[in-house]
């Protein structure tokens, strides 16, 4: 793959298919790279076995990339809780989560404040988006807090985060950033945040076990890898006493990587580096406008902010209560795979989501007005 084109042309999922924000079909690339690696992994050969463990480094090398930092300051994660854990765990002080963040974040905060770690503090912002006023009023009646953890890609709504925003507001404390439903498809400005965690089975196509995490200097100073494991060590463990954690990210891994996974991840990040990021989030952005505007032609609210730099690929409709049960069977009628979030119907589009899916989309729209005629 070579280009922005190829990549568009290796998007073969059925059409319809708009729940990219839960889960990525498998690219072509990935599904070629998997099955060449499972083959050399079952020659025997120490060639083969260490040739699989090498993509490892590579990911990390295209991670550094794209992230804008070095290799020494990303590791691979089996998920992005994963990594997430390792930041909240690893902070001493109190930590600002909105209340209605994806569970990876309120869950971690509560656990690590259960065992006298981190110490939740919870925003309770409009609809769940965190913006930085809402920041900046919850900040002044939290003194003790040393992060903001947020979602650069709300999961529910599709509120695309502010980050430099909150950088400013945020000030000398440390940033945490969940980019799961942002990173590859967002032309984002990751080194804003001290902790970037993300994984590769929803808008990379990598599939699962390809989670990674990113550290700044300031993050590696300030967090305690608590959670490190024999991989995080500074050398090798194979005298005792043990020796300490690593200097830099590698401190905060617990075990060796999963190399089949970590193979999946270099080849989808080469794919999107090759591609271009800003390409592919101009034409997600594109895909879901094309979504609000069939939407709105049918009546159904949009609870996602449409301005260009507010949103990325996942669009939440919010129909009344009663339209939910019957919106759902028309979209299943015609082949439509969405999420239902809180209330709301989710979709995830692609750079690759085609004309054929949006046919399909107003087919079932069409389908649906029709009940409200009844």
């Amino acid at each position: 793959m070579t280009g922005l084109q190829d990549y568009l042309d290796s998007f073969d999922a059925e059409p319809g298919y708009l729940d990219w924000a839960k889960f990525g079909p498998l690219s072509p690339s990935v599904r070629a790279e998997s099955h060449a690696d499972a083959e050399l992994l079952a020659s025997g050969r120490n060639s083969g076995i260490d040739l699989v463990a090498g993509r490892a480094g590579e990911a990390r090398e295209l991670l550094a990339d794209l992230l804008s930092t070095t290799v020494e300051h990303v590791t691979l994660q089996p998920s992005t809780t994963h990594g997430l854990m390792q930041a909240v765990y690893g902070l001493g002080g109190g930590i600002l989560v909105s209340a209605r963040e994806f569970p990876s974040l309120t869950v971690a905060a509560q656990r690590a404040g259960e065992v006298g770690r981190a110490r939740p503090h919870w925003l309770h912002a409009a609809e769940g988006m965190v913006t930085p006023e809402a920041v900046r009023e919850a900040l002044a009646d939290a003194e003790d807090v040393a992060a903001v953890a947020v979602s650069a890609v709300d999961y529910r709504t599709g509120y695309r985060a502010d980050l430099p925003g909150l950088r400013e507001v945020v000030g000398d404390r440390l940033l945490i950033v969940d980019a799961i439903q942002a990173f590859g498809v967002v032309d984002e400005d990751w080194d804003v945040a001290d902790v970037v965690c993300g994984n590769g089975y929803k808008w990379l196509r990598a599939g699962r076990g390809t989670g990674f995490a990113a550290f700044s200097d300031r993050a590696l100073e300030r967090l305690t890898p608590v959670l490190s494991g024999f991989a995080g060590a500074e050398s090798a463990l194979d005298v005792f006493p043990v020796p300490p954690a690593a200097s830099g990210a590698e401190a905060f891994t617990v075990s060796v990587p999963d190399h089949l996974a970590t193979a999946r991840l270099a080849t989808a990040l080469r794919d999107v580096r090759d591609a271009g990021v800003s390409e592919i989030a101009e034409l997600v952005r594109a895909r879901v406008r094309e979504i609000a505007a069939l939407a709105e032609r049918f009546g159904l609210p949009v609870l996602t902010p449409l301005e260009p730099h507010r949103h990325a690929g996942v669009i939440a409709l919010t129909p009344d209560p009663a339209d939910i049960a019957p919106l759902a069977a028309a979209l299943a009628n015609h082949g439509i795979a969405a999420s239902l979030r809180s209330g709301a119907v989710r979709m995830g589009a692609h750079a690759g989501t085609g004309e054929d899916s949006l046919r399909l989309l107003e087919d079932a729209l069409t389908e649906f007005a029709g009940t409200r005629m009844r």
